[in-house]
């Protein structure tokens, strides 16, 4: 025995297990397609490439750590100087 459907009701959309596993099939391919493309891609040293970055950026944080302590060391002076100002 059969279960009489509802109405199907204006502006719907009806979307069937073959239309969904023909737009995976494709979804598939795509992606296989663009794994092909990056296998393709020559590597060549990016390891050399990423440990240079790694000094670079190393040095530039080395180079940029003075900066905030010499803010606060400036500040610490004035409140110092202001401190002193104010007891005379």
């Amino acid at each position: 025995m059969t279960t009489p459907h509802a109405p199907i009701p204006d502006g719907s959309v009806i979307i069937t297990p073959t239309e969904v596993y023909a737009e995976v099939r494709a979804i598939h391919d795509e992606v296989k397609s663009v794994s092909a493309k990056l296998d393709a891609l020559p590597l060549g040293d990016h390891a050399a490439q990423l440990g240079d970055h790694e000094v670079r950026l190393r040095a530039l944080e080395r180079a940029r750590w003075p900066l905030p302590s010499l803010a606060a060391l400036t500040g610490l002076a004035a409140l110092v100087l202001t401190l002193y100002s104010l007891t005379k």
